[in-house]
């Protein structure tokens, strides 16, 4: 679990996040949404450690990220996978290699180990016989995987993704979303996803996370958003007349 108290950052005197707190569980998907600037991207660089609040606290299973000492924080990123917006896959490796590539940097694992576990992570998004590609003969929801399957080689606790679904056609989105949403379950990861895509949020939301103009605007899950009466949330979410339907549809059939 990781918790966020009070975090409150600012650049060139102008303050992007005001003291927000928030909780991110295991074993969940929790997203994290909200408008271009709206500073759900700031809050996620805090809490992974690439951008420092001013003040608060970030919590991994009660460490605080913001105590921690340079040795400290490395240990830490050894239990963190990352999932870019646009892959950052190597384009002079092959799939099996930019997924053994964390492991051969960061883990005391022998060649062989390295390996088995390497297969097993790309057979676990689904990408068997592609070991010997180049990211450039892969489809973008293939270089996902790809990036999924190394994300997670080091077997991390804690997973964020940025975008996930940028660029990708909605089949393909939905693909990567239940497969996010698998891997979260299956090992009990606790996965943060900072996303634009209102599917993934009605799809996979297991706890929300709004952020607007800098302030937490509203937490709850894909089952009570349709209730929200957040004035924002709605414009945010239901902004479409599809979406507005089916928000319309589900609260007439709940009363």
């Amino acid at each position: 679990m990781i918790e966020v108290k009070n975090i409150t950052k600012s650049f060139d005197d102008k303050t992007i996040l005001h003291d927000i707190s928030a909780t991110f569980y295991d074993g969940k998907t929790n997203l994290i949404i909200g408008q271009s600037g709206s500073g759900k991207t700031v809050l996620m660089k805090s809490i992974v450690g690439l951008v420092r609040p001013e003040h608060g606290e970030i919590l991994y299973d009660g460490r605080d990220l913001m105590k921690m000492g340079i040795s400290q924080v490395k240990n830490l990123r050894k239990e963190i996978g990352m999932l870019f917006q646009g892959s950052a896959l190597f384009d002079s490796e092959t799939v099996f290699g930019n997924v053994k590539f964390p492991l051969m940097m960061f883990s005391d694992m022998s060649e062989e180990e390295i390996n088995e576990r390497t297969q097993f992570c790309i057979d676990r998004v689904n990408l068997t016989g592609s070991e010997n590609k180049f990211p450039s003969e892969l489809s973008g929801g293939m270089q996902k995987r790809a990036a999924i399957a190394r994300a997670i080689s080091m077997n991390p606790k804690y997973l964020f993704c940025d975008e996930p679904n940028s660029g990708l056609d909605p089949k393909t989105s939905i693909v990567i979303d239940e497969l996010l949403s698998d891997i979260t379950h299956e090992y009990g990861i606790t996965t943060i996803i900072n996303t634009h895509d209102m599917n993934s949020v009605l799809g996979i939301g297991e706890n929300i996370i709004f952020v607007n103009r800098g302030h937490l605007d509203w937490t709850g899950n894909k089952d009570i958003i349709y209730d929200s009466t957040s004035e924002a949330l709605n414009d945010f979410v239901f902004a479409t007349d599809l979406f507005r339907e089916v928000k319309s549809y589900i609260s007439k059939n709940r009363k």
